[in-house]
């Protein structure tokens, strides 16, 4: 058994796991303690546990609440686009900004339909454009007039869910699922460097196709949506400063992983543009 092996496996899935389970020290004590007593038929039992005991206060908590988690926050994404597209008064400034948006649009749509499909959904959505506040209670009072505020909550709503799948999937693991979880991710990666492109060249600011280092974690300069960026500013993976070394810059190690949120912080955040009776629990 080689014991690099595993520690790539699992850092693979979250570059922090050995602080979230012990010292760094202790923990690499612990593995190699599990490499000299387990055979390799029981090392994805073992991994398993040592992954429960990282995520044990994650929520949601099963696959089923993942995948309805997943479809809610695809239908915040949908309609929100849907509704910048169709019941709006934003004025797109060129036929590419309109273009995007309505590319991004329909993959949320097929986001929307493949977990409804996963879920054994059929019959309407289970929520519409009625459901949403898009304004936040009014902290984004101009959100469908205004194109520059359109494309900064647009940046939030794709940074969260980018987030929101990566903090899932140790739930997922070892399910079909999570194949197709991943696959969502990526695109809503690319959908996030999409619009962070955008809004530099609306607002005309240096702003990254990647999160970079923030003090707050927050490089957008949005202050509305520091919640989103809680924890970017993070430049330790696996117990390792990365701040530094090998001659990295602060910005370069905090830009060089990404951080996941915990399904109860995404919740907090999606539920300040649903409306009551409709908010995730």
């Amino acid at each position: 058994m080689n014991i690099l092996n595993i520690l790539d496996e699992i850092e693979k899935v979250d570059g922090e796991i050995y602080e979230r389970l012990s010292p760094r020290r202790s923990a690499m004590k612990d593995f190699f303690n599990v490499g000299k007593k387990i055979s390799m038929a029981a090392l994805p039992l073992a991994l398993g546990s040592m992954f429960q005991k990282a995520y044990g206060q994650t929520n949601p908590s099963t696959v089923n609440d993942v995948l309805n988690f997943a479809l809610a926050l695809e239908y915040l994404e949908y309609n929100y686009y849907n509704h910048a597209l169709t019941n709006s008064t934003i004025t797109f400034p060129t036929t590419a900004s309109n273009a995007a948006i309505t590319t991004i649009r329909a993959h949320e749509r097929a986001h929307v339909d493949l977990l409804k499909s996963a879920l054994q959904i059929s019959g309407a959505d289970g929520y519409v454009d009625a459901d949403f506040d898009f304004t936040a209670g009014g902290a984004f009072g101009d959100v469908f007039s205004n194109y520059q505020t359109f494309l900064k909550v647009a940046l939030a709503f794709e940074d969260t869910g980018v987030r929101a799948y990566k903090g899932q999937a140790p739930i997922l693991k070892g399910n079909a699922v999570l194949t197709t979880a991943l696959q969502i991710h990526s695109v809503e990666a690319r959908h996030a460097s999409h619009i962070r492109q955008m809004v530099a060249a609306s607002l005309g600011v240096a702003l990254k196709p990647w999160i970079s280092y923030a003090a707050n974690g927050n490089d957008t300069g949005i202050s509305a949506v520091d919640a989103v960026y809680a924890g970017e500013q993070n430049t330790v993976q696996a117990g390792v400063e990365i701040n530094g070394l090998g001659g990295a810059s602060q910005t370069q190690a905090a830009e060089s992983f990404d951080e996941f949120l915990t399904g109860a912080a995404v919740k907090t955040i999606a539920n300040q543009f649903i409306k009551t009776g409709k908010k995730l629990a």
